[in-house]
């Protein structure tokens, strides 16, 4: 099943309106990748229009995470989903879209790439863990 994107379907007024054509291949959309927190890694390649490639996360278990105060990143692993923007039930099932708050092994960031989209998970850090020291 395919998801339509196209707009004739749309009155401003309310009322029906029949489709003058069929639906177009260039019309149709996809289901929303929903990146998950999980032990196993899985990335996705898929053709998208123009022959061009899209690269989605799946499944992740590590974050790109930037440090404003050192201005160093470094690969840390992802413990949970702290609060998502996008849906509040996203939260609860660990789902990673952009904006979302995780809690790092480092301290909480928060993400700044679309997983579904970048094939990655970067994220700044906000808050650093108590017992963490700052690396030189």
């Amino acid at each position: 099943m395919g998801i339509y994107q196209g707009k004739d379907l749309k009155k401003v007024s309310g009322g029906r309106r029949r489709p003058h054509r069929k639906a177009r291949k260039y019309e149709l959309g996809r289901f929303p990748t929903l990146t998950t927190v999980s032990d196993k890694e899985k990335i996705e390649v898929i053709r998208v229009r123009g022959g061009n490639v899209k690269v989605r996360v799946k499944r992740t278990k590590h974050a790109n995470v930037l440090d404003p105060e050192t201005g160093k990143a470094q690969k840390v692993e992802i413990i949970r989903v702290i609060e998502t923007q996008a849906n509040r039930e996203y939260a609860r099932r660990n789902i990673i879209t952009k904006g979302a708050i995780i809690e790092t092994s480092i301290g909480i960031a928060r993400v700044t790439s679309r997983p579904g989209q970048d094939g990655t998970v970067n994220a700044v850090l906000i808050e650093r863990k108590e017992g963490e020291a700052q690396a030189t």
